[in-house]
């Protein structure tokens, strides 16, 4: 694989600060881009214009890089701008694609921000951005890269924003069963906490006795397990023993596990709940419910009313919360049926979003490895299409042009409809029945293509959508034995020749079609 130096297949242009008199926030001028405050997922946003005639400009389509701490984000600018000295432009000559160059300073951020320099604020020097080898390929190879990556890319903003919309979901059920927590307009009982369940600060065993440490009895849990969108605590990284496990604080699974000491307020509050037996350490109060508290209840309440918790915690360097002052905290109280209905529509939702959320994890991971390849030679490019016109390329990425994609979609796909079915709800959340209904649905997906190329992904999506259709209530996923099944059927529709293999001249690979079938004489 070739290497050249980033100067020599693109210009860069260094950013500068113009007089802080001529920046407005009224949409005068230029927008101003100063840094990676201004990044979001591909394109930066609008948050102040420049009217300075003395400045450095960004093209629609240059590669924005932050230069000055932090070092090496990147963003694709989408319109004409000005740009401050936290950032420089990269501009892509003829022999180097720009979404391909974008993808490779992502793929390679950490390795760029190790070149910045500074003991204080860490800056990369232009004479070391210059510097930077870039792998060189084919145009062709490039643009497919790029489109690869960016399929992939778009999945995974649209996990994001699934999983976004999941949360939104819950919030709304919540605030529509029990009103806002806080200001409880509802008139709820609003009770201490100490009135919610049992209430225990964690401890840490003594570290002067190895003995507690050298097993792994049971899972020692810190506030690095309490994450902000996982519903429970994750595996924890250090153990202890079974003499440790009796020094320890601990609770059983349902406990709501709240981290009450931080270096920073927005920590405070932060919670998860047990499906396990835990110890944990002091920095967590631990909630174990009583009777009439649902745990998922309680773990929604306490998301929606974080920043009313850290309005207790102590406003010193350290943001402390004791258990005493825990224990005060006065929280809305409903009758527990009625924590329970809202606690049977929050479980289907978190089954919809583990569901999600290992797809994301999967995408990230699926991702991570094209890009390795992809950057290192060795990801095999025969079977990879080109876009079909240069504005699916230009919008396969694009959060904020995500618009462009459907439209797309509906110029070139035929509108398919997967019939109904009778089967019970029952028989569809039998992955094994589900076979037959498969069946029927690709073969119905398979008549109504005409010539338009067989897409697994489409189907996927078509019969998620009609699973979802058949039974609103219920949550039925199309998982992984489906996905390998209908792999199964398109291997035996081959062999049969109701599918065939077509070679795409124009995107120099090979797509599935609909065999034509003739009519009789």
């Amino acid at each position: 694989m070739i290497f050249k130096p980033l100067a020599s297949i693109a210009k860069i242009v260094a950013g500068q600060s113009p007089e802080s008199s001529t920046y407005n926030s009224t949409g005068e001028g230029l927008p101003f881009f100063q840094g990676k405050a201004d990044f979001q997922d591909m394109h930066p946003t609008v948050r102040m214009w420049c009217t300075s005639e003395k400045r450095k400009e960004a093209e629609s389509g240059d590669i924005l890089i932050s230069v000055r701490a932090p070092v090496g984000a990147v963003n694709i600018c989408n319109q004409k701008s000005i740009i401050g000295r936290g950032l420089a432009a990269i501009r892509p000559l003829s022999e180097l694609d720009g979404k391909f160059l974008y993808y490779w300073l992502k793929a390679n951020e950490k390795k760029i921000d190790a070149l910045g320099t500074g003991s204080t604020f860490k800056a990369i020097t232009q004479d070391t951005l210059k510097k930077i080898e870039v792998p060189i390929l084919p145009l062709d190879d490039q643009i497919r890269i790029a489109h690869l990556l960016g399929k992939v890319e778009e999945l995974i903003v649209l996990r994001r924003q699934h999983l976004r919309q999941l949360d939104d979901l819950l919030k709304s059920v919540f605030l529509e069963i029990f009103g806002d927590p806080v200001r409880n307009e509802m008139g709820w009982d609003k009770p201490g906490l100490k009135t919610f369940g049992k209430i225990s600060t964690g401890n840490t065993p003594p570290r002067n006795d190895p003995a507690n440490y050298d097993g792994d009895f049971i899972e020692w849990i810190k506030t690095d397990n309490i994450t902000r969108d996982a519903v429970f605590v994750t595996s924890a990284t250090e153990y202890l023993s079974e003499v440790g496990a009796r020094k320890a604080r601990t609770v059983t699974n349902g406990a709501l596990l709240v981290a009450c000491i931080a270096g920073s307020i927005e920590s405070i509050g932060r919670a998860a709940l047990t499906d396990r037996t835990v110890s944990f350490n002091q920095q967590i109060n631990a909630i174990q419910p009583g009777k009439d508290v649902n745990p998922l209840y309680l773990y929604a309440l306490f998301k929606l009313s974080q920043a009313y918790i850290q309005s207790h915690a102590a406003k010193g360097m350290k943001k402390i919360l004791t258990k005493g002052d825990f224990e005060k905290i006065t929280m809305i109280k409903p009758p527990v049926e009625t924590q329970n209905e809202f606690a049977a529509i929050a479980e289907k939702i978190e089954v919809l979003k583990s569901h999600y959320q290992q797809s994301l994890a999967d995408l990230e991971s699926l991702y991570g490895v094209l890009s390795q390849q992809a950057f290192k030679g060795n990801l095999d490019l025969s079977r990879v299409c080109m876009p079909d016109s240069p504005a699916q390329y230009a919008s396969s990425v694009s959060q904020g042009d995500q618009s462009a994609v459907p439209e797309l979609v509906l110029q070139t796909l035929p509108a398919i409809q997967l019939p109904e079915t009778d089967d019970s709800l029952a028989a569809l959340e039998n992955a094994e029945a589900r076979k037959a209904l498969i069946t029927g649905w690709l073969e119905a997906y398979r008549a109504q293509l005409a010539e338009t190329p067989f897409s697994l992904q489409q189907f996927m999506e078509l019969a998620q959508n009609r699973l979802a259709e058949l039974h609103l209530d219920n949550d039925l996923v199309m998982g992984a034995s489906d996905y390998e099944y209908i792999k199964t059927w398109v291997f035996e529709a081959l062999a049969a020749g109701t599918l065939t293999q077509v070679f795409d001249d124009a995107g120099n690979c090979i797509k599935l079609q609909a065999a034509i079938e003739q009519s009789p004489a």
